[in-house]
């Protein structure tokens, strides 16, 4: 036995191990690459970059471009913006697409299998496709002052906020029902005997053990609503009202651009989600495998 084990650990490593170890760490390298570098250009002065370039050795490194970044971007003033929209998106999205994800997955009707293919191929159609007809659309939309300070869905975060929630329900939706179809059956057949009406058990008895699979797709919904750049650019019109990704546009000159500045307020921006990733990776990870497969 103990001859059989010195066997083993004196075996030579195989060529593809070290070609697949090689590969690996060169793809984590290209990843890591230009966050990397952001970093690095983030703590040089523009001084330094101009005269030695970017590709070169810093002669000093200082903070003074974060400091800058956040008072000349004002970026508290745009994190409280991006969250006035990200967080009702995230919480609605998930609230109505579990509802109808518990629809189709508990009760057997006719449309049940079709509903879900439209949820689901809403995902398929290109954003920018929809960009003239929606933006002509919001601008016939009145919207009451108690809602927002526009007169219509152009320039309010309620339409950011909309056109979110009808962008990510189908994922949502199609995650959740595959991961309500393993909950077994026979718990919402005994609490109907019991008496329960279709609300609880919704409420009270499927969206508690849904907590794994609402919590991945919390932290991916998060991540892709928060980054998003496209809708804020097109919707909003009121510098202001934008959303943080949107306002780095602030950070350019009207002759030229600070790289360096950019590079530090982009990583300022990009901080509540790598504080989302690194707390919550187990989700993130859990959330590309979770409902696919069925029960």
């Amino acid at each position: 036995m103990t001859a059989a084990v010195a066997v083993k650990r004196k075996r030579p490593i195989s060529l593809g191990t070290v070609a697949t170890h090689a590969f690996l760490v060169l793809a984590c390298l290209g990843t890591l690459a230009p966050l990397l570098w952001a970093v690095y250009a983030s703590l040089r002065t523009y001084e330094d970059t101009s005269i030695n370039g970017y590709f070169s050795i810093a002669k000093s490194l200082t903070f003074e471009n974060f400091s800058n970044a956040w008072e000349i971007g004002n970026l508290p003033h745009f994190y409280w913006n991006t969250f006035l929209i990200t967080v009702p998106a995230l919480v609605i999205t998930l609230l109505l697409s579990s509802m109808v994800a518990f629809g189709v997955s508990r009760f057997s009707f006719k449309f049940n299998l079709l509903l879900l293919m439209v949820f689901t191929a809403g995902n398929l159609l290109p954003q920018q496709v929809i960009v003239t007809p929606l933006w002509r659309l919001y601008r016939l939309i009145e919207v009451p002052l108690w809602v927002s300070d526009s007169e219509s869905l152009i320039d309010s975060p309620v339409g950011v906020v909309l056109i979110h929630i009808a962008f990510q329900s189908g994922f949502c939706t199609f995650v959740l029902s595959n991961y309500m179809k393993t909950i077994p059956y026979e718990l919402t057949e005994a609490a109907r005997v019991d008496g329960a009406s279709v609300w609880r058990q919704y409420w009270q008895l499927t969206l508690p053990l849904c907590r794994p699979v609402l919590a991945a797709l919390a932290t991916l919904e998060f991540t892709w609503i928060y980054n998003d750049f496209l809708w804020a650019l097109v919707l909003i019109q009121t510098g202001d009202k934008m959303p943080i990704t949107s306002a780095l546009q602030n950070l350019k000159g009207a002759f030229f651009t600070n790289n360096n500045l950019i590079a530090a307020g982009s990583l300022l921006v990009a901080l509540p989600t790598l504080v989302v990733f690194f707390v919550l990776q187990r989700q993130f990870v859990g959330g590309l495998t979770l409902g696919s497969t069925k029960g």
